[in-house]
């Protein structure tokens, strides 16, 4: 799987496109945009991935000459800096959410799951250096808000987003793949567990891979496929907020939960 990188446009040209404060009209009188090409590049990588992204393909895809995207952008890496801040901005951010701060950060991360489940493309681009867009920063601030006044310091609480922003990016791959795989080979796992289910049997020798043999067959059993992304993030997510919790307590929060209504 090829990678991009996310912050390699000009940097004075990525943030004003970013945060629009030089949006120019369409010469042509067209109904052309940055919110319209970027849509379109968004749409462009959803059905097809990221290797099909390029200027050329987006014009196509507006039914424009590929020259006139760079009145309103740049180059393809302001382009996919855009991209990125706009999917980041499609993650619900509700103010009532309950169970203090485990339960805000458990809803932090579904929403995180979810959009990489409807942008896959997300996984391809490596974001070291974010775009420092108004969506992004949002998110950010929504997050951080979720742990503030818990007891942890700044760095900690920048910490603690950090780690289930990356522990989801990680176990979003696998339910990723499974989706690919499936429209791919037109097999679900289900069926494609229950083609190769009878020859393992065969094979699985309990006597050689005692331990192997006991637990696949009880998952087997259990996922109808060789594995449960969706199960097995919810259980990594829990133990992870477990770890968490071990923190929180270390720093002597007495004071109990954060309430459940965040600040506005």
């Amino acid at each position: 799987m090829s990678v991009e990188y996310s912050g390699t446009g000009d940097p004075a040209r990525s943030l004003a496109l970013l945060w629009r404060t030089r949006e120019k009209p369409s010469r042509r009188g067209g109904d052309l945009s940055v919110d319209r090409i970027v849509r379109a590049a968004i749409e462009l990588a959803d059905a097809e991935g990221l290797a099909a992204l390029s200027m050329r393909r987006v014009a196509e895809r507006l039914g424009v000459g590929t020259m006139s995207l760079y009145t309103h952008v740049p180059g393809k890496g302001e382009l996919l800096d855009v991209m990125l801040d706009t999917a980041y901005g499609q993650t619900a951010r509700p103010d009532d959410v309950p169970g203090g701060w485990r339960g805000r950060l458990t809803q932090i991360a579904r929403e995180n799951w979810a959009l990489h489940l409807r942008h896959p493309w997300l996984l391809q681009v490596a974001t070291t250096r974010p775009p420092l867009g108004p969506n992004v920063t949002a998110k950010y601030e929504y997050e951080l808000r979720a742990v503030d006044g818990i007891g942890l310091t700044d760095l900690e609480m920048d910490a603690v987003v950090t780690l289930v922003d990356n522990y989801v990016h990680g176990a979003v791959r696998s339910a990723v793949e499974a989706a690919q795989a499936a429209r791919r080979t037109g097999m679900t796992d289900e069926q494609w567990w229950r083609v190769h289910a009878p020859y393992l049997e065969k094979v699985m020798d309990p006597r050689r891979f005692p331990v192997a043999a006991r637990v696949g067959l009880a998952a087997g059993q259990e996922y109808q496929a060789a594995g449960d992304p969706a199960g097995a993030f919810e259980f990594g997510l829990q133990r992870l907020l477990d770890g968490v919790q071990m923190l929180v307590a270390a720093r002597g929060d007495t004071a109990g939960p954060a309430p459940a209504v965040m600040p506005g």
